[in-house]
């Protein structure tokens, strides 16, 4: 059994970590105090990155306001009603639909192009525990494949300039009743949890008529194929899958939003995919699954859209729970994220995906971050898990390359705060498909385990300070590996655990 550490040399570690940081005053990294949803600025700061990017504003929409009462409707649920008000206003040129304060019940709304759907604060949206109040289906994509299914209790196909702002309350239904037993049983059947991808789209019909043709399970707001996307200041508590999702959609800007999910197995927060030009700022989430996701379509039906996620901001955000702070899962290119709090995440930057996936990503640069409490604090995870990937998880046997492999590379993280980490760094590459070009710098580490490196080429940490119970570092078919400058203040003798054939070139400067 492992000990446990004595309290003396936590609290030494603790002091360690301060003393680090007050060593480096150019070190600037906020605190969860100053990131999230309570610190929203009213108006857009300029976006300042390495790759190019557009100006990002505030929506306009037309003068137009409809307010709509529940005094109004005869119903229990206000689907029709509001569904109706929305299409209206649309065709007449949009503007603004505002719900009066008190509690609404509904079933899937569908934003139409020019419409701001505004929640006021004192609101509370309740979405239906009914799988038929979320038909007829509606074009999706789920676990990165095209379908027809329930969509979203809020849903946008094809659509310009729509808006969710408020400081209301959206609340899914619980994980009890109908809605989700239905979606349990698809969920906990992997079998049908995907068609083949060579079924034509307009096939894979998923409407709950049958085991096989389990509805899938919703998003809180999805829009798909839409050009001009705004989020701000709305709540969200419960859902049953990850929550905003934005699909083959460009210039999306999700701010001030704050996201509970904590016991909801699929409960990610943000989604970001096969989607170009995003900002997402001063948000605050609390996930049961990854809390901000990057990626795209996977396998031989990624292949077939070949969208990619690209140009993407993630700034002054703070995570408080999930799988992973910033998650990457392939199809990814110009992501920077920086200034941001990930405080209690299981990973704090995670880069996930697996053979046959696809994709992979390149250009990805990290600054200005603090990592308080996660198991793994950087994780690159190319191999995937067995559930998932199956036989194709295996190290070995090395497979041949094919247009499927997926590749991760020129990954940069600067000015970094480490904080009670169980690892500092877990990086596993693919024996075909190595990690590749990976630069730390500038980071102020305290953890349990020093790094592991396998199936990696050109991993570089500068500038440094990591403080550690272990005293190991290890290297499985790891080359080029370069710690320079880097105090490191450990209970034993440095030891470098090297194995494999390929693992050459471990340097190690002053």
């Amino acid at each position: 059994m492992r000990k446990s550490t004595p309290i003396f040399l936590i609290a030494f570690f603790s002091l360690c970590l301060t003393a680090c940081e007050l060593r480096n005053p150019a070190l600037s990294v906020l605190s969860g105090e100053e990131v999230g949803d309570s610190c929203l600025s009213e108006t857009i700061l300029p976006v300042e990155v390495p790759f190019p990017m557009p100006e990002f504003r505030k929506p306009v929409f037309p003068d137009t306001i409809v307010c709509l009462s529940i005094a109004s409707i005869q119903d229990s649920l206000q689907t029709i009603y509001i569904n109706s008000q929305i299409i209206a206003l649309s065709e007449a040129g949009g503007g603004t639909i505002s719900l009066e304060e008190g509690k609404w019940q509904t079933g899937r709304i569908e934003l139409k192009s020019n419409i701001n759907l505004h929640f006021p604060e004192k609101i509370e949206i309740y979405f239906s525990n009914r799988p038929e109040d979320y038909l007829p289906v509606v074009f999706t994509r789920y676990e990165d494949e095209e379908c027809l299914s329930s969509g979203a209790f809020i849903y946008a196909n094809n659509q310009k300039n729509v808006a969710l702002t408020g400081c209301g309350k959206l609340i899914g239904p619980e994980l009890s009743g109908k809605l989700f037993n239905t979606f349990r049983e698809q969920f906990n059947n992997k079998a049908i949890r995907k068609k083949d991808a060579g079924v034509p789209v307009e096939e894979r019909i998923y409407d709950g008529s049958s085991l096989d043709a389990t509805m899938l399970l919703l998003n809180i707001f999805l829009p798909i194929n839409c050009e001009g996307v705004f989020v701000e200041g709305i709540r969200i508590e419960g859902s049953l899958a990850w929550n905003t999702a934005p699909i083959y959609c460009a210039n999306v800007i999700i701010r001030g939003v704050n996201i509970y999910l904590v016991g909801v197995p699929a409960g990610g927060g943000i989604n970001i995919e096969s989607t170009k030009n995003v900002l997402i700022e001063f948000s605050t989430l609390a996930s049961g699954d990854d809390c901000f996701t990057i990626k795209v379509g996977s396998g031989e039906d990624g292949a077939r859209v070949n969208k990619s996620s690209e140009n993407i901001v993630i700034r002054y955000c703070l995570a408080l729970t999930g799988d992973g702070g910033v998650t990457t899962a392939g199809g990814i290119k110009n992501v920077y994220v920086h200034d941001c709090v990930f405080s209690g995440t299981t990973r704090g930057l995670r880069s996930k995906t697996g053979r046959e996936r696809g994709e992979g990503g390149d250009s990805l640069f990290y600054e200005r971050i603090r990592i308080r409490n996660a198991t793994k604090a950087l994780n690159w995870d190319m191999l995937g898990s067995t559930y998932v990937m199956g036989e194709l998880a295996e190290r070995s046997p090395i497979r041949r390359k094919t247009p499927l492999t997926p590749s991760y590379s020129n990954i940069h993280i600067k000015d970094i705060v480490v904080e009670n980490a169980g690892k500092f760094i877990c990086a596993s590459g693919i024996p075909e498909s190595p990690l590749v070009n990976v630069t730390v710098e500038n980071a102020i580490v305290s953890c349990n385990k020093l790094p592991e490196f396998t199936d990696v080429d050109s991993f570089s940490i500068r500038n440094s300070s990591i403080i550690s119970q272990d005293s190991i570092m290890t290297f499985i078919d790891a080359r080029n590996i370069t710690f320079e400058n880097v105090k490191m203040t450990l209970l034993h003798k440095l030891c470098l655990n090297k194995r494999g054939p390929l693992t050459t070139n471990i340097i190690i400067k002053k």
